[in-house]
């Protein structure tokens, strides 16, 4: 089978990160553009690339490329997916990939329209360790799922102008680190949760700069789900249940996980490589994309987006 071909879409901090950690065999990463030429061009040298676009409509209409990875600003991902997908284009689509489900909804019809696949690169459904942790909750030896914790906390200069803060950008900390603490909580309910409570406080700017929420599932399975972007909390992830409890530090690209028992009897659980976050990524969309492995994570990624739209919902109504 001949190599996919990747292609770029918006060249700031994160299609760098990407770039830079590019490391596969089965697809190459050979195509960038920006809306200046020149700017794609600087990308291209720097990672060398053989193709650089001075707009995204011409790496769209390359025959060569396969799939698009989307690096843009949240507000604008609905707008690229749309067009990618119409130039019957695969999509990785940086988290959060839409602003709302209704966006989503409309993406993954498009996306089965076009016999293509679209999927969110949202590392906690792509890190080896959680399916791993998956297999082990399966396995009966945890009993029930109770209750999970996901904090994060992260400190942003309060520059109203910046992404975080800005609203024009889809600012707020809900689209940012949210989607990452979410995503936690959802990878473990056994179904999906309702946003039971929800409370924000908000940047000058409008956005959402903190957060409390409760979420609860059909089988009385809790989660609370805390943000900040005004300081800084340990992104430790609790996941408790009647038999034992499962703490995973720096959940978003963690490769190991601490088991403790009930009795005090603890496992290290240790799978996959942090450092390898993005090619788990990559790797699993290129499988994808042969038949070699199911899209279950677009299943995971539509449950999360409903729950940022219920929270949204529940500060509206405030």
């Amino acid at each position: 089978m001949t190599d996919l071909q990747w292609g770029i879409i918006g060249l700031g901090g994160i299609a760098h990160d990407f770039a830079e950690n590019f490391n596969q065999t089965t697809s190459k990463l050979t195509a960038c553009a920006s809306r200046t030429l020149e700017k794609a061009e600087e990308f291209a040298k720097q990672y060398d690339l053989p193709k650089a676009y001075g707009s995204y409509e011409e790496l769209l209409a390359d025959d060569d490329i396969s799939i698009i990875y989307i690096a843009v600003p949240n507000r604008q991902h609905y707008q690229h997916i749309i067009q990618a997908l119409k130039a019957k284009k695969h999509v990785l689509c940086e988290k959060a990939i839409t602003m709302n489900a209704k966006e989503l909804q409309e993406a993954i019809e498009l996306a089965e329209q076009q016999h293509v696949i679209l999927a969110e690169a949202m590392t906690i459904f792509n890190m080896p360790l959680y399916h791993e942790l998956h297999t082990l909750m399966d396995s009966g030896r945890l009993g029930k799922l109770k209750m999970i914790q996901a904090p994060f906390g992260s400190y942003k200069e309060p520059d109203p102008t910046n992404r975080f803060f800005n609203p024009d950008l889809a600012g707020g900390a809900l689209l940012d680190i949210g989607t990452y603490a979410v995503s936690f909580a959802r990878w473990f309910l056994s179904e999906q949760p309702e946003v039971i409570a929800s409370t924000m406080i908000p940047f000058s700017t409008g956005v959402d700069e903190q957060s409390v929420t409760i979420l609860q599932n059909q089988k009385n399975e809790l989660a609370t789900i805390s943000l900040t972007f005004q300081a800084k909390m340990p992104k430790k992830g609790i996941v408790a249940f009647e038999n034992a409890y499962l703490t995973v530090d720096e959940y978003p690209r963690a490769d190991k996980a601490e088991l403790v028992f009930n009795d005090g009897t603890k496992e290290l659980i240790e799978s996959g490589f942090t450092g390898n976050a993005m090619n788990y990524e990559i790797e699993n969309m290129v499988n994808m994309i042969n038949g070699d492995l199911p899209n279950k994570s677009l299943f995971f990624t539509k449950d999360v987006i409903d729950i940022l739209d219920q929270m949204q919902q529940k500060w509206l109504q405030k």
